[in-house]
């Protein structure tokens, strides 16, 4: 099996969930509850609990809170490579849930801000690895060259290449050209029709990805509750899996990393692109069903 590098940001996930509608000015009734989070650590941490052996680069603050995500980490068996950053805070992202489910994110990325080219381990980037590289790592703009670089090496080396875009919003203020030319050697782009939108400008999952595809050989859109599918720069047609019908639990958070970490390692054993949705699917459904953005490891 394929090892994989897997680059990007590491957070605490504090999920605040009104009972009611919010009190402005006063005190709403809540649970408030914290997770380990960070797209690209909880992608990582997937990808370990389903046997893939991988290897997590990022940066966290000095903080107790900092060790407690790393030894998170460890415990699902990842190569953890994170740096230590002396001066800022491990990153934390308040996620505001209001009684109706909608969901607004406060991000400070704190040190994965300052993740720099140096702390890039250069005996992880070889021939026979994968590198999935977090959008995050690229729409913050001090992180922006240690991304850049990433993409190099890997380049260099001979690795295949996945990227996904992040989140719409910081995306949508960075530009849709910017991150395109910055990603444009990988072999993989994942995004959700939300980003795809931002990225194309048009609506239609399957007429986005088909437009994606004169930037990456490969593309794979998730649609939600529509499903997802896969598109391919050498095909006419598209590959398309349902979404598993499921009750998510209402702090469920990391569906999105749980399937690109269920595509990928069929997509890199060269399984059928169907395979490869049908196991994003299976890990997307099973993260709706438990609370926070990583695995529970009693389930493991």
């Amino acid at each position: 099996m394929t090892h994989v590098v897997v680059i990007g940001d590491l957070m605490t996930d504090s999920i605040a969930r009104a009972f009611y509608a919010l009190a402005r000015g006063s005190d709403t009734p809540a649970s408030v509850l914290t997770y380990g989070g960070g797209s690209g650590a909880n992608v990582a941490a997937w990808l370990a609990i389903d046997g893939t052996d991988t290897t997590f680069v990022g940066r966290r603050g000095s903080d107790i809170t900092g060790r407690t995500r790393e030894m998170e980490l460890m415990g699902y068996g990842i190569d953890s490579r994170l740096v230590m950053d002396p001066e800022r805070a491990t990153g934390t992202c308040v996620v505001m849930i209001t009684h109706r489910g909608d969901r607004t994110m406060l991000s400070d990325p704190g040190a994965n801000a300052r993740l720099q080219p140096e702390d890039l381990p250069r005996d992880a980037f070889t021939a026979d690895a994968h590198l999935h590289l977090s959008g995050f790592t690229l729409l913050n703009e001090s992180s922006r060259e240690a991304g850049r670089t990433a993409l190099r090496m890997a380049r260099e080396k001979g690795m295949t290449i996945s990227v996904d875009g992040g989140s719409h919003a910081p995306l949508e203020r960075v530009g849709a050209q910017h991150f395109l030319e910055w990603t444009e050697h990988a072999r993989l782009l994942f995004a959700t029709t939300a980003l795809a939108r931002v990225l194309t400008g048009k609506e239609d999952a399957e007429a986005a990805a088909a437009e994606l595809t004169s930037r990456f050989p490969n593309v794979v859109v998730h649609d939600g509750e529509n499903g997802a599918l896969w598109a391919s720069r050498t095909r006419d047609d598209t590959v398309s899996v349902p979404t598993e019908p499921v009750e998510p639990v209402p702090d469920a958070i990391g569906a999105w990393d749980a399937f690109i970490a269920g595509f990928l390692p069929p997509w890199l054993a060269g399984q059928h692109p169907k395979d490869a949705l049908s196991m994003g699917q299976r890990l997307f459904a099973r993260a709706l069903q438990q609370p926070g953005a990583r695995p529970d490891l009693g389930e493991a």
